[in-house]
């Protein structure tokens, strides 16, 4: 018997024991994770995500969740020195914060222009506000290399790099120095550059390009990107001797053109049966629709459609020379606009008296049309000499850090081995 009362002793201990901790586990409650976005606390809101659809219109979207219409004008009026509400398009996503109640009325619109800028409109309260505002961005040095086995473009696609970093190369940093249009096999290239990220993992483009090598025809051409200017405030790239790599005007009009028709004042056209047609201008080929970029810095003095010119650009560059861009599907710029080097213009096509699609590039020096591509044209401004030790020593670990880089292997069909390519 004192076994047996031992025994119910036990287990009523047991059971006694499993009820107080069922009791300690139902008692415990997990904490709703905080999420806080755009500055508002989400778990406050009934946070609905959707997207501009075609022709829908700001009021509209307001009105789906709730907010009156003498409220929506106000909301107009208040924040247009901010956001144009007219101005709102299609496929761009926006996030609406709503009250938690049976009204679910909209409180809060956020605009997504970009994966980095957005604007907040806020109007749950009788003070409305707007503002413009951005995603904080985290910046990460990276570097890449490749060898070109058929044209730098593809050759950055093939290495999966933003192809922001092809034109940054061709019409930026070694516009003046290599000719594209003329890369040779095996012709290859180091860089060091920014990528940029929110949430430290969605990259979001390209910061600055901060050096890079490019080894073409065998001659090697360093560039690294230096502020020697404070009061201009502009920065430039320099190569490893401290020369200023950009020149007063780009070689050529187009990306990734090929000269379709040299500058000539000899040429015979058979359709004017044979005779002495002078070409005065330098053809570009290239795609319809290709952007054309203004070859300096300039104020465009006409911009118009005019018989065998067709749509045309020209642009007074200072009181020596001046160009000029003819055939264009659509023009870009006004008379009057001033244009910086690089700045998109128009655009290819066909109008006027052409064949096919291309620019035609007029180059004008003290009045007088002459061959760009024969013009012993000024370099920009060059560093000061009490400047060059500051860039040397800037310099020094990013040319360092160049020359570290190893190349890509690839199969090599000249003889060279993958050793000496990437030596």
């Amino acid at each position: 018997m004192k076994k047996i009362a031992l025994l119910l002793i036990i287990i009523l201990f047991a059971s006694c024991s499993d009820e107080k901790k069922s009791v300690n586990i139902a008692h415990e409650v997990t904490e709703p994770e905080i999420i806080y976005k755009y500055g508002f606390v989400f778990n406050d809101y009934n946070v609905i995500q959707d997207t501009i659809k075609k022709n829908e219109n700001f009021s509209e979207i307001l009105g789906k969740y709730n907010v009156s219409y003498p409220k929506i004008l106000n909301i107009v009026n208040k924040i247009k020195d901010t956001f144009d509400a007219r101005r709102i398009r299609s496929g761009i996503p926006y996030t609406i914060l709503a009250k938690k109640d049976s009204t679910a009325q909209a409180q809060v619109l956020i605009y997504k222009h970009s994966l980095v800028r957005y604007t907040v409109i806020d109007f749950k309260d009788s003070t409305i506000v707007a503002y413009n505002a951005k995603i904080p961005i985290k910046t990460v040095e990276k570097t890449a290399s490749g060898i070109i086995t058929n044209n730098l473009s593809e050759t950055m696609n093939e290495l999966g790099l933003n192809s922001y970093l092809t034109s940054k190369m061709a019409d930026d940093i070694y516009a003046w120095t290599i000719d594209f249009s003329r890369l040779q096999k095996y012709d290859k290239f180091k860089i060091i550059y920014e990528q940029l990220y929110i949430n430290d993992t969605i990259p979001v483009g390209i910061g600055n390009v901060k050096a890079s090598y490019f080894e073409h025809g065998g001659k090697p051409f360093y560039a690294f990107k230096f502020l020697a200017d404070s009061t201009i405030g502009i920065s430039d790239y320099f190569d490893d001797k401290a020369a200023n790599l950009r020149r007063q005007f780009l070689k050529m009009p187009v990306q990734f053109s090929r000269i379709s028709s040299r500058y000539n004042l000899k040429r015979r056209i058979a359709y004017y049966g044979n005779k002495i047609r002078p070409h005065k201008g330098t053809d570009f080929a290239a795609p319809i629709g290709t952007p054309i970029m203004s070859t300096a810095n300039g104020t465009v003095t006409e911009s118009r459609y005019k018989g065998a010119n067709g749509n045309y650009v020209k642009i007074r560059h200072n009181s020596t020379y001046s160009t000029q861009y003819l055939h264009m599907s659509k023009r870009a710029v006004k008379v009057g606009q001033v244009v910086k080097q690089g700045d998109v213009i128009g655009f290819i096509g066909m109008t006027g008296n052409t064949a096919g699609p291309h620019v035609c590039y007029r180059f004008w020096k003290n009045g007088v049309q002459v061959d760009p591509l024969k013009q012993k044209l000024p370099a920009a401004k060059p560093m000061n000499e009490d400047i060059k030790p500051t860039f040397f020593k800037f310099t020094l670990p990013l040319k360092k850090e160049l020359d570290a880089i190893k190349y890509p292997n690839i199969n090599n069909e000249i003889g060279s081995s993958k050793e000496e390519l990437n030596s």
